[in-house]
């Protein structure tokens, strides 16, 4: 029996309460007939004006039509975001990329070649069919052809353009398993597919493209010597535009509000890592006597070492993948246990590891402690 629209129920605080539909993918890897129907479903929905969750490689996006301002409105109403943080619009193949972006320099078909489909977001000068409300008002727009096969379909099925910010409230950490978006939109949109756990767990490297200098705004899992060495020149972020006080108006998702951020504080701590367990151990004595519950995200060396309430091992320090992986959902749980400090220890920065500390410093409010 096919499902009825959703209904509208009520309005709370501005946001109009919907009937939240999970429609479960059986095999995300390789959606089968029941599958494809489902995503189909949910494509229509898209085509209607409302708004549908579903898995990516690197996080749950929240997508809506991205050519429809009223959709591009509802995403932004639905997570409580600032209009002027653009959205990512997301393709499903690379003939689509002429259709919403001009001027398209070489460098980004080289990029598309060597990295789509797949976890990387390029700035490009926009065609003027993506709306302004989808671009944060500029002229330029934030595309990606993600690589998970769910999200493939669904763009498909959609019509073949997404707008899709992250599937979450506005700062809180980035969904990476279906029911922590529920936790934060159940009632605010209409359906939420189903693809179980995000594969890469950060979202996407962002690259500028539209001024020649190729800067990094966002790290990611496609890092800057990757980027360089498909480009064969040297790939910079720029760590003034990755600061949460930076004034300039963003260009790219994550630039300048603070994200990712749990309830409970979150105090990064850097050095040798001697002296980090030495630190993290003093200062879970110290938030314990002022009565907090505490939590850590740690090596797995150092997991059965510490006193702390709730323990979360991320791997060996110099595994940034592993730690990217699991961050965010640790950030979940330890809402769920109702945290209310929790230290982290440095991972490796190398590669990969400059996304996860830009993410880590980010929920953090830029602040960190020097062991």
């Amino acid at each position: 029996m096919e499902p009825a629209p959703p209904v509208h129920l009520r309005t709370v605080t501005g946001v109009q309460r919907l009937n939240t539909k999970v429609y479960t993918i059986k095999n995300p890897a390789c959606p089968d007939e029941d599958d494809l129907g489902m995503i189909a479903e949910c494509g229509e929905i898209i085509k209607r004006g409302g708004l549908v969750a579903f898995p990516t490689e690197t996080v749950y996006g929240l997508g809506g039509d991205a050519l429809n301002e009223e959709s591009s409105a509802k995403i932004y109403a639905a997570k409580g975001r600032p209009s002027d943080n653009p959205l990512i619009v997301h393709i499903c193949n690379i003939e689509a990329l002429k259709e919403i972006a001009e001027d398209i320099p070489e460098e980004a078909y080289i990029l598309a070649k060597e990295f789509w489909p797949g976890p990387l977001t390029m700035i490009l000068k926009s065609s003027g069919r993506v709306p302004h409300t989808t671009t944060g008002g500029l002229d330029t727009v934030a595309i990606r052809m993600p690589s998970d096969k769910v999200a493939l379909e669904f763009i498909k099925a959609s019509g073949g353009f997404i707008a899709a910010p992250s599937a979450n409230i506005s700062g809180r950490p980035s969904p990476t398993k279906a029911r922590y978006v529920m936790e934060d939109m159940d009632g605010r949109i209409d359906a939420v597919i189903d693809g179980g756990d995000n594969a890469i767990g950060l979202e996407s490297t962002i690259i500028d493209l539209t001024d020649g200098s190729m800067q990094v705004l966002r790290p990611g899992y496609i890092t800057n010597e990757m980027l360089g060495k498909a480009l064969g020149r040297d790939i910079e972020t720029d760590p003034a535009l990755l600061d949460p006080a930076c004034k300039e108006r963003p260009k790219a998702p994550g630039m300048r509000y603070r994200h990712y951020a749990p309830k409970g504080e979150v105090h990064p701590v850097k050095g040798d890592p001697d002296k980090v367990f030495e630190h993290i151990s003093r200062e879970l004595i110290k938030a314990k006597e002022a009565g907090k519950k505490t939590g850590v995200f740690c090596s797995r060396g150092n997991a059965e070492k510490y006193d702390a309430d709730v323990i979360r091992n991320a791997g060996a320090l110099d595994d940034a993948e592993t730690a990217a992986h699991h961050f965010y959902s640790a950030l979940r749980d330890m809402d769920d246990e109702s945290v209310d400090i929790i230290f982290v220890e440095n991972f490796t920065e190398r590669g990969f590891g400059e996304a996860f500390w830009n993410r880590l410093l980010k929920s953090a409010g830029s602040e960190w402690e020097d062991a």
